[in-house]
């Protein structure tokens, strides 16, 4: 269980260092339902890693997945293409970056996050998990590593909840520092969403960068070994 918690915890932060949700979330906590939204939000989150993260448990059990205790070829093939995957889109965002931090503009959706209902901020937090183009090629290769090395399944239970509470701290700061922060926490948060806004392009091309090629490396791994 060590060694798969060391090969998916890295990508778990990776997961974790999505500025897009993280924006979405101190908006959402910025609203007059910010406390109960941000929970929601949080709750929907935790259930889209999670249940994309079972799906690849289940496909990549031990009995299928595994022969002698190593990955089978298929789970190293899956890791080359969503590593392929990952260097190809941060190419794209690192060539459509905006020279000037400054000018970033958010999405026009974030425009709306005041008047959503609470189940439709609970439907945001499932999308940007589990639809989110790092995050859900990321949670899948996490669900493929745990599924394939077989463990008992009580250990691979474990391990996908460890990768999802790690995955999950990007939100969980500042839902904390709003719950707990008191006067201060307006001023934190919104100088953590500025910030996270003008560099969410340069951060997120890095990140498909350093990942992208963490996978490729692992699948090319399996496959020769």
């Amino acid at each position: 269980m060590g060694k798969v918690l060391g090969d998916v915890l890295g990508l778990a932060a990776g997961v974790a260092i999505s500025p897009l949700p993280i924006i979405a979330i101190i908006l959402i906590l910025a609203t007059p339902r910010g406390r109960l939204n941000g929970l929601l939000f949080t709750v929907g989150w935790i259930l889209a890693l999670s249940a994309l993260g079972a799906v690849m448990l289940a496909i990549a059990s031990p009995a299928g997945a595994s022969a002698q205790n190593q990955p089978a070829t298929w789970v190293g093939a899956l890791k080359v293409a969503l590593g392929v995957f990952l260097l190809l889109f941060g190419a794209r965002l690192w060539h459509r970056r905006p020279k000037d931090p400054s000018q970033a503009q958010l999405p026009k959706w974030m425009s709306a996050i005041d008047r959503l209902t609470p189940l439709k901020v609970f439907g945001l937090g499932l999308a940007l998990a589990a639809l989110n183009a790092k995050n859900a090629p990321l949670t899948i290769a996490a669900g493929a590593a745990i599924g394939s090395a077989g463990l008992p399944v009580g250990e691979q239970i474990a391990s996908l909840a460890i990768f999802v509470l790690v995955a999950t701290l990007g939100l969980l700061a500042p839902l904390g520092v709003f719950l707990l922060g008191g006067e201060r926490a307006k001023t934190t948060l919104g100088n953590w969403k500025d910030w996270a806004a003008q560099h969410n392009v340069a951060v997120m091309a890095v990140l498909f960068f350093v990942l992208g090629l963490k996978l490729l490396g692992d699948g090319i791994g399996i496959l020769t070994s």
